[in-house]
């Protein structure tokens, strides 16, 4: 994807909408999750998980969330102190 300068906002094109159905709509919907997911990596335990209530389940997605914002610190905290390679 080519970088674009602009000297100012008025030069700026307007915003990009897609119409739905169009093919380019779902190349950049898979382009945005892939790029969500790459950065987020986000891990759930396999398998069916029952609650005993909508509260309960709520609950249960809420820790599985915070693991994975957790991690995903941790991951960027690891990247941060990596040395860098000239």
């Amino acid at each position: 994807m080519p970088i674009r300068k602009f000297r100012g906002i008025e030069n700026m094109d307007g915003p990009m909408w897609y119409e739905p159905g169009d093919p380019a709509l779902y190349r950049a919907i898979r382009r945005v999750w892939g790029l969500a997911h790459r950065i987020l990596q986000p891990r759930f335990p396999p398998g069916v998980h029952k609650h005993r209530s909508v509260e309960g389940m709520d609950e249960r997605r809420r820790e599985w969330e915070d693991a994975n914002f957790e991690a995903y610190h941790e991951r960027r905290e690891r990247e941060m102190r990596r040395p860098a390679v000239d």
